[in-house]
């Protein structure tokens, strides 16, 4: 509602590959131009120049390729004398190359007979880089867009935390007209939006706090992305994101390289007996000093 997007969920099954998930959007896609976007890309500048070249062009597809060290980790790239594709591969034990296929890929309607004609893969999916080998062996056009700026695999909390420090890196700072900040140290690389009450703290940016969030008796560090709606009160927190409705007050020690959840808790209890008390979900990580 925020931003005024109209999202369509289109359900897949059971976890049948990429090219199968493209399959069965057939219905939804049509004949248009469509962009394939892997949610745990980050990479810097955005997709919006890359979306315009392809719309002007004639190409059938365009695919994001990153100069990586670690190539055999991901699907890469060969490329030919040209700069044209010669092959795709997933995860080889020898890379002929260190290009990495990013996870973003454009295509227009020549791919529904890609993925009508590939066959599953040895682990049972169809592969969307076997669809694209499928286009550049039947002749058309995939043009390799090589990304020269960062790029990063949000899987795991660390590469989280670095994606939002190089995105907070690039955000253009503003205080809302209609935020508080009273009697308050806010730098200008700080972003504040609408309804955010910043009361006796210390605010280092780069740093967002999100709207109508209430900042009071506090140090917020660096790279700290707060969302709407969140109450932080008596804590130091640094590099960490904190998503809404959450609440986090009279913490002993500095919080950083944190992830706190929706609508979650983090609170300090000085009620005797002093003891440690948990909610922890699976999978997760905790440590206490």
């Amino acid at each position: 509602r925020k931003h005024r997007v109209k999202i369509t969920y289109i359900p897949q099954e059971s976890p049948d590959g990429l090219a199968h998930a493209v399959k069965i959007s057939r219905d939804f896609l049509g004949d248009d131009r469509f962009v394939m976007f892997l949610g745990d890309n980050v990479i810097q500048g955005g997709i919006g120049q890359l979306i315009s070249d392809f719309a002007k062009s004639d190409w059938n597809s365009q695919i994001v390729l990153k100069e990586v060290e670690n190539a055999s980790a991901y699907g890469v790239a060969k490329l030919r004398s040209d700069g044209s594709i010669e092959q795709l591969i997933e995860k080889p034990k020898n890379p002929p190359s260190n290009l990495a296929l990013v996870g973003i890929y454009m295509f227009d309607p020549h791919i529904w007979e890609a993925v009508n004609s590939i066959k599953p893969s040895p682990r049972g999916e169809l592969e969307i880089t076997d669809a694209i080998q499928w286009l550049v062996d039947a002749g058309h056009r995939v043009f390799p867009h090589v990304h020269k700026g960062w790029w990063i695999d949000t899987g795991k909390p660390t590469d989280m935390l670095e994606a939002n420090s190089l995105v907070l890196e690039e955000l253009i700072p503003n205080i809302a007209t209609d935020a508080t900040v009273e009697n308050s140290q806010v730098d200008r690389r700080v972003t504040v939006e609408k309804g955010a009450k910043i009361i006796n703290s210390v605010v280092r940016g780069p740093t967002i706090i999100g709207e109508n969030t209430i900042i009071e008796n506090s140090y917020i560090g660096p790279f700290t992305s707060i969302y709407h709606d969140v109450t932080i009160q008596n804590c130091e927190i640094e590099r960490s994101i904190i998503l809404e409705h959450s609440t986090l007050a009279d913490i002993g020690t500095r919080m950083q390289d944190s992830l706190v959840g929706r609508h979650a808790v983090v609170r300090r209890n000085d009620d005797k007996p002093r003891s440690l008390k948990m909610n922890i979900g699976d999978h997760s990580n905790l440590w206490v000093v």
